[in-house]
């Protein structure tokens, strides 16, 4: 049975609050991005906030730092299938790749990122027919929400 479009988007929407208070916990100095991975069972296997100042990596990005959490937590090696992502920003072409390599099914995402969105702003790596594993993406949930941290971050630098 499929579920309804409001229970996907209730759904949806739950997983991104999640995802906007692990945004909150990023340093002062990194961009307020959150990340939840959430099991096949609905349970949050991780949760991560932007790390790339505070470590020293850039690579530390909330996507990245959940997907590594999670694969310790989900038992089935690196893959991620039937779990869900949901990022407080598009992801960009780095995560994008992690989260097709971890074998992430589902991807829900706040704010649209026209200038590094790798998920149908700038590209759509997710979506390339091209590639073997291709997860279900739904864009735009509490997108004014998840707008504003980074907005209020980069405004409050200027």
């Amino acid at each position: 049975m499929t579920p309804d479009r409001g229970a996907v988007q209730r759904d949806a929407e739950r997983m991104m609050r999640l995802a906007l208070d692990a945004a909150h916990h990023a340093g002062p100095d990194d961009v307020p991005i959150g990340a939840v991975v959430v099991g096949p069972d609905g349970s949050v296997l991780a949760s991560a906030a932007n790390r790339r100042e505070a470590d020293g990596d850039p690579t530390a990005h909330a996507e990245v730092l959940a997907l590594r959490e999670a694969t310790r937590r989900h038992g089935d090696g690196w893959r991620l299938e039937d779990c869900t992502l949901a990022v407080t920003v598009e992801p960009c072409t780095m995560c994008a790749g992690a989260i097709g390599l971890a074998r992430v099914s589902r991807v829900v995402f706040g704010a649209w990122e026209p200038k590094t969105g790798a998920v149908g702003s700038l590209w759509d790596v997710l979506r390339d027919p091209r590639l073997v594993h291709r997860p279900e993406v739904l864009g735009g949930v509490l997108e004014a929400e998840c707008a504003v941290l980074v907005t209020d971050f980069f405004a409050a630098r200027r």
